[in-house]
């Protein structure tokens, strides 16, 4: 299954539309636009919407290529895991990026 980032820029080819372009249009960077379509941000469901009626969708159908767990999947992980609270705190007072934190576990996974 395609992941949000590439449906968004699916559409966005197929209305021959540059990325400069469409971050234009909906008056946000090309960088954070990019960032979108690569998987390494996600856009509120406001900034959502915008791209949506910008490539002529909506934003329900876009929604259905985010693939992250739902806020409460991951309340629930941590109250049956303290554990995985505890390191997502940590991950949270040290400031690490999501951009390192991916990085990490990539590098974890290719290990074993």
């Amino acid at each position: 299954m395609k992941t949000l980032g590439e449906r968004i820029r699916e559409l966005r080819e197929q209305k021959d539309i540059s990325l400069r372009e469409l971050a234009k249009q909906l008056k946000l960077s090309p960088a954070f636009l990019s960032d979108i379509e690569l998987g390494r941000r996600y856009p509120s469901d406001e900034v959502l919407g915008k791209i949506a009626k910008e490539l002529g969708t909506s934003g329900e159908s876009l929604k259905q290529y985010d693939t992250r767990p739902p806020i409460e999947e991951l309340k629930r992980m941590s109250a049956a895991n303290p554990l995985l609270g505890v390191a997502l705190r940590r991950v949270a007072e040290k400031k690490v990026s999501a951009s390192d934190l991916i990085d990490f576990l990539n590098k974890e996974g290719k290990k074993k």
